[in-house]
């Protein structure tokens, strides 16, 4: 899968990052967070990602496989707690 700068994507959930692991409940948790827009292009399967600020304390370049593509639906927005 490729994206363009500029698109918006979803990013995995994963529990080795800080966002995960401070959930209790790991069948319920969510799986996707975003969208979060592309910056820019790393390499063949690397993307950089504008974060928030909430999310500062990881790093802004995902693997392809960590990113969903990001449809325009607002129901489907999920801000991190």
């Amino acid at each position: 899968m490729e994206f363009n700068e500029g698109d918006h994507v979803f990013m995995r959930l994963v529990p080795t990052i800080g966002i995960g692991r401070v959930l209790k409940s790991r069948k319920l948790t969510l799986r996707f967070i975003g969208p979060y827009q592309i910056l820019k292009r790393i390499g063949s399967v690397a993307y950089r990602v504008t974060l928030p600020s909430l999310l500062s304390n990881l790093h802004n370049v995902f693997h392809v496989s960590q990113l969903r593509k990001y449809i325009g639906d607002p129901p489907q927005v999920v801000e991190p707690d």
